[in-house]
């Protein structure tokens, strides 16, 4: 097992807006094993939401409030998936961040739940199964387009 492909793979999951949109290809472009490489990404996403979540809960008011482009985003981010919310409950944040596009990943749908204050619980099942959604979704794109470029270059 390499670790710093790992730890690369890790590092663009990390990224706000590439993500996993990233991390996926990247590990796959490397070399490592696709199951390997879904199962870090689910790891590193769904892990995501607790230092969002509970980072905008403990330094929302004393820090983030201050940034006015930070509340501007937050405003948008309410605008966009409130709607997802009330029509389909805690899941649908999991609707929200399961079809792969940079501004709908886990970082926003953690956000999502934050200001809905959403239990965290919830929170975290509905990240987990949209990034669970997200993943399978790239990770078969990106194996098509591989398959195909081999075919191509046959």
């Amino acid at each position: 097992m390499d670790l710093y492909k790992i730890s690369l793979v890790i590092l663009a999951n990390l990224i706000p807006t590439l993500e996993q949109l990233g991390g996926i290809p990247l590990g796959i472009s490397l070399g490592l094993n696709p199951l390997l490489t879904l199962l870090v990404c689910l790891c590193v996403n769904s892990l995501l939401f607790f230092p969002v979540y509970f980072g905008l809960e403990f330094f929302y008011e004393k820090f983030f409030s201050k940034i006015k482009l930070f509340r501007k985003y937050l405003k948008k981010v309410r605008r966009e998936g409130k709607p997802y919310v009330e029509k389909y409950g805690v899941l649908g944040i999991t609707l929200y961040i399961s079809l792969p596009s940079p501004f709908t990943g886990t970082y926003t749908g953690s956000m999502l739940a934050w200001l809905l204050d959403l239990d965290w619980k919830k929170g975290f099942i509905a990240i987990f199964l949209g990034s669970l959604i997200g993943n399978l979704i790239i990770l078969g794109s990106t194996l098509g387009i591989f398959e195909a470029i081999k075919l191509l270059i046959r």
